[in-house]
Order: C-alpha cells, then sequence, then structure tokens
C-alpha cells in the first residue's frame, strides 16, 4: 500500500513534468518546420496537454483495467471544467475573446451527448470506439481548418507570445519531443500500477480511482497552463485548453482505450452519477462562456459554482470510497 502511494506520488511528478517537456519540444519543433502560429496553439499545445490521459488510459486498457482509463477520461473533463476553470475563473475572471473558442464549446456539448448515447446500453463496443476515434481525426481536420483560416483571431496573438517565450533551437527541441514522450509512458506505467494497487487495496473498483486520483493527476498540466495563462491574461488559452482537452478526451482517451480493450460492463453508476456531471458542467461552460447577448466570460460567481459543484461530486466520491473501505 505505501509503495503503491510512493508510485502514485512519483508517476504524478514525472508525468507532470515529462508532458510540460514534450509539449514545449513539440511546439518548438512545429514552429521551426515553419507551422502557422494558431494551428500550433490549436492542434500542438491544446492537445498536447491530454498526453497524459492519453498514455494513462492505453496503459490502463493494456492491462486490463478499462474502468480506470474511461474514469480517467470522464473525471479528467470534471476536474478541467470544475476545478481548473471555475478555482481559476473565481481568482481572475475570464473573457472569451476568440471566435474559435466560441465555435468549440456547442461541439464539445454534443461530442459530450454522443459518448454518453455510446455507453447507455452498459457496454462500449469496438466499433463504437472506433467512430470515436474517427471523430477525433475528423476534429483535428476541422481544428487545422480553423487554423488555418483564423489569422488574426486573439488566440493567434496569445499563442505567438508563449511560443516567443519559450522559444528553443530544433535539435533541443527534437530531444524533448522524444524524452517527453519516453518518459510519459514510462510515468503512466508506474501511475497505473499504483492506482490499480491501491483499488484492491480499498476494495473499491478501479472506476472511483480513475475518476479522483488519477484524474486529478493526469488534469495538473492543464491546470499549470490554466492558470499561467489567465495570470498574463492570455483567457482564451487558459479556456481553449480545457475545451480543447475534454473534447480531446472524450473522443482520442475513451475510444483508444475502448480499441484497446472494448467494454462489455460499463458500471452503471458511470450513467447515473458521472456522465451527467459531465453533461451539466459542459452545459454550464457552455452559457457561461459563449455569450449569447454579448461578449462570453466566466466571471468569479460563475466560477464558484464550477468550483462548488466539482467539490461536491468528489466529497461524494469520497463518501463512497469510505463507506466502501469500512464494509
Amino acid at each position: 500500500m505505501i509503495l503503491a502511494a510512493l508510485a502514485i506520488i512519483a508517476g504524478f511528478a514525472l508525468l507532470v513534468w515529462s508532458a510540460d517537456r514534450f509539449v514545449e519540444g513539440a511546439a518548438a519543433t512545429a514552429r521551426h518546420a515553419g507551422m502557422p502560429t494558431l494551428l500550433i496553439g490549436m492542434v500542438i499545445v491544446g492537445f498536447g496537454t491530454s498526453a497524459p490521459e492519453m498514455v494513462v488510459s492505453a496503459m490502463a486498457a493494456l492491462d486490463g483495467s478499462p474502468g480506470l482509463a474511461l474514469g480517467n477520461a470522464y473525471g479528467s473533463n470534471i476536474a478541467n471544467t470544475g476545478l481548473i476553470l471555475g478555482a481559476t475563473a473565481l481568482m481572475i475572471p475570464l473573457a472569451v475573446h476568440s471566435k474559435i473558442v466560441r465555435r468549440e464549446l456547442p461541439l464539445l456539448l454534443a461530442i459530450s451527448l454522443l459518448t454518453g448515447f455510446f455507453l447507455w446500453n452498459g457496454r462500449l463496443a469496438r466499433p463504437e470506439a472506433s467512430v470515436l476515434l474517427l471523430g477525433f481525426f475528423a476534429l483535428v481536420g476541422w481544428t487545422i481548418y480553423s487554423g488555418l483560416r483564423g489569422k488574426g483571431d486573439v488566440l493567434e496573438g496569445e499563442v505567438q507570445s508563449e511560443l516567443e517565450v519559450h522559444a528553443m533551437p530544433l535539435g533541443r527541441a527534437l530531444f524533448w519531443v522524444v524524452a517527453g514522450l519516453t518518459l510519459l509512458i514510462v510515468s503512466s506505467r508506474i501511475l497505473v500500477w499504483g492506482a490499480v494497487t491501491i483499488a484492491e487495496s480499498l476494495g473499491v473498483s478501479d472506476l472511483i480511482i480513475g475518476l479522483t486520483i488519477v484524474a486529478l493527476g493526469t488534469s495538473l498540466p492543464e491546470l499549470a497552463a490554466t492558470v499561467i495563462a489567465a495570470r498574463k491574461g492570455e483567457h482564451d488559452i487558459a479556456i481553449g485548453n480545457v475545451v480543447g482537452s475534454n473534447m480531446f478526451n472524450l473522443l482520442a482517451v475513451v475510444g483508444i482505450a475502448g480499441v484497446i480493450a472494448p467494454m462489455d460492463n460499463v458500471p452503471p453508476e458511470m450513467l447515473t452519477r458521472d456522465w451527467p456531471v459531465v453533461i451539466g458542467l459542459t452545459v454550464a461552460l457552455f452559457v457561461f462562456g459563449y455569450g449569447f447577448r454579448g461578449q462570453g466570460r466566466i466571471n468569479r460567481f460563475e466560477g464558484g459554482l464550477l468550483l462548488a459543484a466539482y467539490i461536491a461530486y468528489n466529497a461524494y466520491l469520497v463518501m463512497t470510497i469510505t463507506t466502501a473501505a469500512t464494509t
């Protein structure tokens, strides 16, 4: 139990550090290759921050723990919206200037509904997981199209300033791409082992561990990126990181896990407890951020509501874990 806890702590630390190096290296490499600035921000940086969720869920599926993979994806979305955006907006109200980010909000809601539809019969078959992966590739194509046509968007200027801060030679950038990805895989393997071991010791499902400990840990890169961007006044990067990551989780993370290990027995509480929370937070984000009567924004009150929802949900999960451990 103690060794498993240490494995989780070490895995998280290495995961966050390696994910940051991987994203910076990939962004710098893309810039040396002449990729447009906005495209780097939307594709490389936007989806790169979800690399931990993808690698952890793939490892969990390979190890025969699909519940951990599914919990990681849904739990990360809950953490991204409730904890990260909620806490950030509570400190620094966030305004949505980018037209691209506003277009992504209804798309995220549609994707959230689609994944729930696939899980409604209590299973995720390989064909359904393949549809999610195809949806991810379509999303990447749409993102590239938006990035190429979005010159002059507010998001472009924010990304450009970030790339200048993290500029590096091509050789070093390529090194961090390879090293960062390698360390991501190693740290994910350590983390999954520790999480499964603790789940077995406490007598709770790997789904619960995925929704809580693992989801929070794999969301740390988004937390760091969002808070730093908000403090710099780069509000569209802050919100865009979360929206892009949430879409990536539902399409790529769930899709990859389902293709590797089809899920024949999705826990019923996923549909009655966890999916409604994902939908509720996504609807709230859409309503707050889209700006139906003007500029979209998430003010302190709205951020407090998102954070309160996250705390209440996790308090309920902790009660579930405590009850399971004492029976």
